[in-house]
């Protein structure tokens, strides 16, 4: 996803946490979290809702 990107990418922060924590966001705007739906994104999901041809997955 990185290679595709790199020149849409300005800022890329990579937070080290522990018990499961895996958040995606945009922005300010959560669109993936791992904790809320009880699962990790499915391959090419992420790309997906950060093109815009997914709704985020929050809260599901």
């Amino acid at each position: 996803m990185l290679k595709a990107r790199k020149r849409a990418i300005s800022e890329l922060i990579l937070v080290p946490s522990d018990g499961g924590c895996f958040e995606v966001t945009k922005g300010d705007t959560l669109v993936f979290s791992k904790l809320e739906c009880g699962r990790f994104p499915e391959d090419g999901e992420i790309a997906a809702i950060l093109d815009g041809q997914q709704a985020p997955v929050v809260g599901v």
